[in-house]
C-alpha cells in the first residue's frame, strides 16, 4: 500500500491498549439524523473513540482505462485538504493526538480514525476535510504517483505477487478482480488530476458507506459526529461492479522465473459469505489448510513427505467472485510431487470429508481464538464495519461461536462434496519446476 499516516501518538496508544472482552460487547444499531447507519459499542473506560468508515465497492470501481485511480486517490487523502497542504494537515492531526489512515482494497476503501474525546469535534472536522475537500495538489500527485510506480515495479519482480496476479488475471479476465488494484506503470503514469477527482466522487459516497465505532461516545453523539464527517459527501457514487465469472479450469500454468524454488497459488470457485453453507465451509477449510500444523495439507505435504516449507488454504470472500485458494512454496524438484499430493487430499476430503476428531479440534480452536480479536476499540470498530459490509446480523458476535459449534460431520460431508472440486483445481507455478509445464 501507499505509505500513509499510521503512527499512533503516545497518549492515544495508551488508550487503545485496553481490551474489551467479547462477552461484554453490546452492539447498538443507530441511524444518524442525516440517515447514515452505524453500529456502536460504547466503552467509557477511556476518553477515546475509534471510528471505521468503509466505502463498499473499493478499487473495483475504477473507471474503464483508469486502473489504479482509486488506489492513487486514496493515497492522496492525507496529502492536504481545504486550506491545509500536506504538512499542515499532518501537523494538525498530530497536534490534537488524532490518527487517520486510509486504505484502498478490492471491495472497499477504508478509513480508520482514532481520536481523544476532548478533541473529538476538531478531529472530526479535520477528517471531514480530508474526505470532502482533498486538495490533490500536483506536487503531491507526482510524489505519491512515484511511490505507487515503485510498488508496481517491485511487485513485478516478486514471485509471490507474480503467482497471485497471474492466477487472478487468468481466472477473472477483464473483471476488475483480474488486475492489480494499484494499476500498471502505464495506467498510473497516465492518470490526471481530473481522473482522481472523478475517482473520489465515484467511490466516497453516502449510498455505500458503513460505519463502526467503539469507545467513549454515546449513540446520539455518534450520529451527530457521522453527519459532521460524511454529510457533505455525494449522495450516490458509481454503480457497483458486476459479478465476476471464473474462467479457469483444472490444470497448471508455469511462469518461468530464475530461482531454485517455486511459488504456487492454486484453487477454484468458492462459496459466498451469505451462503447457508458458509459455516460448514469455514470449519472445513480450517481442517483442510487453514489450521497451521493441525491442517490436513500441512500434515500430508510438509510433515509426512517434506515437500514444502509451508502450505495453507483459505476462503477468499470477494464480494463478486468468491474462491477457495491455497498457496505453497517448494524447491523446484519437489513441486510436481506436492501438486499430486494436494490433488489427492482435495479428492479425499471431497469424497470422505473429515473425522470427528478433526472437527472437534477445529471447533475448539475457532471458538477459543475468536474472543482474542476484540483487543481494543480500534479492532472492535473494524469488526463492526466489516460485519455490516458482509451483511451480517447485529447479533453475529454473540452467536458466531454457537454457529461454529453447530456444524456437524454430516454438514461437512455435504459441503465438502459441494465445494471441493479436485478436477477444477488450477495451479499457477512461478519458478522452474522440474517435470511440470503449462497445460495447452
Amino acid at each position: 500500500m501507499i505509505p500513509r499516516l499510521t503512527g499512533l501518538f503516545t497518549a492515544l496508544t495508551l488508550l487503545v491498549s485496553t481490551p474489551l472482552s467479547a462477552t461484554e460487547i453490546d452492539v447498538q444499531d443507530i441511524t444518524s439524523p442525516g440517515g447514515i447507519d452505524a453500529w456502536l459499542v460504547e466503552d467509557h473506560s477511556n476518553p477515546f473513540v475509534a471510528i471505521e468508515i468503509w466505502f463498499v465497492g473499493g478499487a473495483s470501481l475504477d473507471a474503464e482505462g483508469k486502473r489504479g485511480a482509486i488506489h492513487l486517490m486514496t493515497g492522496l487523502l492525507e496529502e492536504g485538504a481545504g486550506d491545509m497542504d500536506s504538512t499542515a494537515f499532518a501537523q494538525a492531526a498530530e497536534g490534537m493526538a488524532a490518527s487517520f489512515s486510509f486504505g484502498a482494497y478490492r471491495d472497499a476503501v477504508t478509513v480508520s480514525a482514532q481520536m481523544l474525546t476532548e478533541n473529538r469535534d476538531a478531529a472530526a472536522d479535520l477528517l471531514r476535510a480530508a474526505l470532502v475537500e482533498p486538495r490533490f495538489d500536483e506536487d503531491s500527485i507526482e510524489r505519491v504517483r512515484g511511490q505507487v510506480i515503485s510498488i508496481i515495479e517491485g511487485n513485478s519482480r516478486d514471485p509471490d505477487d507474480i503467482a497471485s496476479s497471474t492466477f487472478n488475471a487468468l481466472g477473472y479476465g477483464d473483471h476488475p478482480y483480474g488486475s492489480a488494484l494499484e494499476g500498471t506503470v502505464e495506467s498510473v503514469s497516465a492518470l490526471t488530476r481530473d481522473d482522481l477527482v472523478a475517482a473520489h466522487d465515484a467511490t466516497l459516497a453516502r449510498d455505500r458507506v458503513v460505519v463502526g465505532a467503539a469507545g467513549d461516545i454515546t449513540a446520539e453523539e455518534l450520529g451527530l459526529l457521522i453527519d459532521r464527517i460524511l454529510g457533505d459527501l455525494p449522495a450516490e457514487g458509481a454503480p457497483m461492479p458486476t459479478q465476476a465469472e471464473w474462467g479457469l479450469s483444472g490444470g497448471e500454468t508455469v511462469i518461468d522465473f530464475p530461482s531454485p524454488q517455486s511459488v504456487a497459488v492454486f484453487g477454484h470457485e468458492g462459496i459466498a459469505r451469505d451462503d447457508p453453507d458458509f459455516f460448514p465451509a469455514f470449519v472445513l477449510n480450517e481442517v483442510l489448510g487453514g489450521g497451521g500444523f493441525r491442517s490436513r495439507l500441512m500434515q500430508e505435504v510438509r510433515v509426512e513427505r517434506g515437500l514444502t516449507y509451508g502450505i495453507s488454504s483459505y476462503l477468499s470472500l470477494a464480494d463478486y467472485g468468491p474462491r477457495v485458494v491455497g498457496q505453497f512454496s517448494s524447491s523446484n524438484d519437489l513441486v510436481a510431487d506436492a501438486i499430486e499430493v494436494i490433488r489427492a487430499q482435495w479428492a479425499d476430503i471431497a469424497e470422505n470429508a473429515i473425522t470427528e476428531e478433526e472437527l472437534a479440534a477445529a471447533q475448539r480452536y475457532l471458538t477459543g481464538a475468536y474472543p482474542l480479536r476484540f483487543d481494543g476499540n480500534g479492532r472492535i470498530a473494524g469488526i463492526l464495519a466489516s460485519m455490516q459490509a458482509d451483511d451480517m446480523p447485529l447479533d453475529y458476535i454473540a452467536t458466531r461461536n454457537d454457529r461454529v459449534n453447530a456444524v456437524t460431520i454430516e454438514d461437512l460431508r455435504r459441503v465438502a462434496a459441494r465445494i471441493l472440486r479436485p478436477e477444477d483445481l488450477h495451479f499457477v507455478v512461478v519458478g522452474r519446476p522440474e517435470g511440470l509445464q503449462s497445460d495447452g
